[in-house]
């Protein structure tokens, strides 16, 4: 049987649900508005026990990730993230969870070639590209001072 690329386009949308944009983006606005205020809650605790700013935020980071990670193992965030979608992907806790999630997933394989190669899958292409990013962007702030 061979149909058009619109009979086919006509077909996907007739057979897929229609998506609540309203209610799925007030959701991704609450859940990843609450991650935040969490966030902001260690941050605060963080600063009363008297750390200075920038141990504060590095704790922060360190906090939400760990606390990502564990719901991670736990099952617990991808229940969270199937309500809150976007709004848990997009903090810091977002990449905590994949990454985590990568090496669950190939734990049978063993903790080198499992765990440990499987979550550099994930976490390996954001690191290069943000360094290569942050290097890229240097260059072009050093070009643009040089000539001020």
């Amino acid at each position: 049987m061979r149909i058009t690329n619109k009979e086919y386009a006509k077909i996907v949308k007739r057979r897929s649900p229609n998506t609540k944009t309203a209610v799925t983006t007030a959701k991704a606005f609450i859940i990843g508005g609450f991650i935040c205020v969490i966030g902001q809650a260690f941050n605060n605790l963080y600063k009363h026990l008297g750390a200075d700013v920038k141990t504060t935020g590095t704790l922060t980071s360190i906090t939400l990730i760990f606390i990502s990670a564990l719901l991670t193992v736990f099952k617990a965030y991808d229940r969270i993230a199937s309500h809150g979608g976007a709004g848990t992907l997009v903090p810091i806790t977002g990449f905590s969870n994949a990454v985590v999630s990568s090496g669950i997933e190939y734990k049978t394989e063993g903790y080198i070639m499992g765990i440990g190669a499987k979550m550099f899958t994930i976490a390996g292409p954001v690191i290069v590209y943000g360094v290569l990013t942050s290097v890229l962007y240097g260059i072009i702030l050093f070009i643009a001072q040089s000539y001020n």
